[in-house]
């Protein structure tokens, strides 16, 4: 009997042996999509890497729907962790590995050696539920097994030859306008005018109507709230006879997605659109409200037609514990009754490349008779952040993060690099029609809408591509000019390594681009030959611009800040110190050398314009040359140095004279010093925004409203809102 308890020791040794070797095995993921368009590559990332030098065409390679090998269209980046597939023609195919060339064999695993995909010529929409939730199901995979890949939003705010001008206000309307991008394209605001009237959104809650018609008696003319319900505006626009709002809701529904009687659309997470006719400014009537689920990314009207993009994620981690759940956007129209409804299936697409469990949803509304005319909703299964609208054309933009493990610190979790790249996603508008155009896959992120523009056909964008700390791989920065079918026809790339780009302007058939790290280097690129753009000139100054604004077509102002480099560690790099706020007027007439050809520096450390990120803050009079923002007044206060604090001075507006002959001239001062004891500006108290209406100049707070002469700024009444 002792051979044989021996054997069974032995066995049971082995028995343990294999079922230990089974444990360290890793299980090595692919994570892809599962379509592409036939003008985009296809990307497999690994979480383990391929041993580059043996991959051969029986170990690592692509078939098509016959089983037959395509060859010359495979390559392998990221040190073998990243598979890139190109010049697909439209089918399906299979990529195929053999996890022999995994490295770290014979302990890593395939989860599966064989990935399935599509190449499209056009999207579909989605067939039925079933495909949603597989959609949403191998999201849940690729999230649990991905322990290396980050497929992130980054969370931020924002044609035709004629179409890149830029909209700041109408000569032929006596009254502001919304400063803007894109002419003939309005932009959702806090504040509107109509030269009569100042419609203005209060902290979310109400909207007042201020009657101006009169300077010397200002008087509130109606308020719109609605405090029964959760809905909370926060833009407007006006069109016509016509006030939009648009706001938030957050209200409760019942699965069936039937609504409260006392309620008129109340839904949880919902963008609401309120339209009021304003014939009788006094006696604004409701028409119309339109909800769609999900949270605002951004706005525009251009004609008749209002377009508006929201963000939206069903609970698909829920699938498999309420299997019969709602995957698809709700929306809502009280010209339809008060119940909820859900997208058609055949409202939905899933965008290409796309990994992402959200949806961006647009929505189209005609205005041209609001409360009946119709409305246009669809759903593309792909988040957005940034969007830049044409008359024709809406882009989105998606950013994508991943990051790569080496040996060591893939059991830690943290990154050995990240890169990030940005979906840009076509479409084509016509009145409510929104269909899927195009899509292209771009190295780098998107800053904001400023980056992005239409001309001539084409599609010109500026990327930052990396970090500014990492040493190894040093940040830099590129334009890229794609044609009607998205594809790169020209690009300059590679530049100011090390920097970002903290502001960017389209100017017909130039591009002008800020980056900053230590010094300001403002680029002027020439992108009149769509395949051929190239840098002209290049201007290193202190300090750097948020926002670029033209002036005319050689010269450009840049709202930003001034700088004071210090001296760092020894061997470190220089200490940037933000000071008060600048104000430059760049002249661009020649090219090759742009110079600043005056400078505004206002404040100390800590001052602050909402025009630094938020261009609608911007008051221009065009006839009169004159611009002007709201603005806080610090000053920094030193010790040994050094600073370590900042001293609140005063708030209001500042109104400026900014002309090529006479420069950065001051010429309204509409600041209030701060009073005894008072450490910050008082929210309530501070401008939101700046307006004209024939020779009189309006400041907006969430006080009231005040009036001045625009000859010489001399105060003329003042309007609370406080009751």
């Amino acid at each position: 009997m002792g051979r044989y308890k021996l054997l069974y020791l032995i066995l049971g040794l082995l028995t343990v042996m294999v079922i230990a070797f089974a444990l360290t095995l890793e299980k090595v993921t692919i994570q892809a999509s599962e379509g592409v368009m036939v003008n985009q590559d296809w990307i497999a990332t690994l979480s383990a890497p391929v041993i580059v030098d043996e991959v051969n065409e029986k170990n690592l390679f692509i078939t098509d729907e016959s089983g037959v090998k395509i060859t010359d269209v495979m390559q392998i980046e990221h040190a073998g962790r990243t598979i890139r597939i190109r010049g697909l023609d439209s089918g399906t195919y299979t990529l195929h590995v053999d996890e022999k060339i995994l490295k770290g064999k014979p302990f890593k695993r395939l989860a599966t050696n064989q990935i399935r995909f599509k190449v499209y010529e056009t999207i579909e929409s989605v067939q039925s539920r079933e495909e949603l939730a597989h959609y949403f199901k191998q999201i849940k995979v690729l999230q649990k097994n991905d322990t290396f890949a980050m497929d992130d939003k980054a969370v931020v705010e924002e044609s035709s030859a004629s179409d890149s001008k830029t909209d700041t206000g109408s000569l032929e309307a006596d009254y502001s306008e919304t400063n803007t991008q894109v002419e003939g394209v309005d932009e959702s605001d806090t504040v509107k005018t109509d030269g009569q009237y100042i419609y203005t959104i209060l902290g979310n809650e109400k909207i007042t109507i201020t009657d101006i018609r009169n300077p010397k008696e200002l008087r509130i003319a109606a308020t719109l709230t609605d405090k029964a319900s959760t809905y909370y505006p926060t833009q407007l626009f006006l069109h016509e006879q016509f006030l939009i709002v648009l706001g938030d809701q957050y209200e409760a529904h019942n699965e069936a997605g039937d609504m409260k009687d006392d309620q008129t659309m109340p839904i949880n997470g919902m963008t609401t659109v309120r339209i009021y006719d304003i014939s009788q400014p006094e006696k604004p009537k409701f028409m119309r409200e339109i909800g769609t689920e999900g949270y605002l990314n951004s706005a525009r009207k251009t004609g008749d037609f209002l377009y508006y993009v929201t963000n939206v994620q069903p609970n698909y981690w829920m699938l498999g514990e309420t299997e019969d759940m709602e995957l698809r956007p709700r929306r809502s129209d009280s010209a339809k009754g008060k119940k909820v409804m859900t997208l058609d299936y055949q409202d939905i697409a899933i965008l290409p490349g796309t990994t992402e469990p959200s949806y961006s949803v647009i929505t189209a509304i005609d205005l041209t008779a609001p409360a009946q005319t119709e409305v246009m909703t669809k759903g593309y299964l792909g988040g957005s952040d940034q969007l830049y609208m044409s008359k024709e054309h809406l882009y989105l933009t998606a950013t994508n993060y991943k990051g790569y493990f080496n040996e060591e610190n893939s059991i830690t979790g943290v990154a050995d690099s990240i890169t990030a790249s940005s979906e840009v996603f076509k479409f084509s508008l016509n009145g409510t029609s929104i269909a899927f155009d195009h899509s292209a896959l771009l190295k780098g992120t998107v800053l904001n809408q400023f980056s992005m523009d239409e001309y001539n056909g084409n599609f010109r964008v500026v990327t930052t591509e990396g970090n500014l700390w990492d040493e190894q791989k040093p940040s830099e920065n590129h334009l890229f000019v794609l044609d009607e079918k998205m594809t790169i026809v020209g690009s300059v790339v590679g530049l100011a390594k090390g920097e970002r780009i903290y502001s960017a302007r389209f100017m017909g058939d130039k591009a002008y681009m800020v980056t900053f790290r230590e010094t300001d280097p403002l680029f002027v690129i020439d992108v009149a030959n769509p395949v051929a753009p190239k840098v002209l000139g290049e201007l290193k100054i202190p300090g750097f611009s948020n926002y670029l604004h033209p002036l005319d077509e050689n010269h450009l102002i840049g709202f930003g800040y001034e700088t004071v480099a210090q001296k760092g560690q020894p061997g470190e790099a220089p200490i940037i110190t933000t000071l008060g706020m600048k104000i430059s007027l760049f002249d661009v007439s020649d090219f090759h050398q742009p110079k600043e050809k005056d400078t505004e520096i206002i404040g100390g450390k800590g001052t602050y314009s909402p025009v630094q990120h938020d261009h609608k803050a911007l008051f221009q009079h065009k006839e009169r040359h004159l611009f002007g923002f709201p603005i806080e007044k610090y000053e920094g206060i030193k010790k040994n140095g050094e600073f370590e604090d900042i001293d609140f001075q005063s708030s209001g507006a500042l109104i400026y004279e900014i002309t090529p002959e006479n420069g950065i001239v001051l010429k309204g001062d509409l600041l209030t010093e701060k009073e005894k004891g008072e450490q910050y500006a008082d929210y309530d108290k501070q401008i939101q925004r700046i307006l004209y209406s024939g020779d009189t100049l309006y400041t907006v707070s969430m006080k009231g409203v005040s009036n001045f002469s625009l000859e010489d700024f001399s105060a003329l009444d003042h309007l609370s809102f406080m009751e």
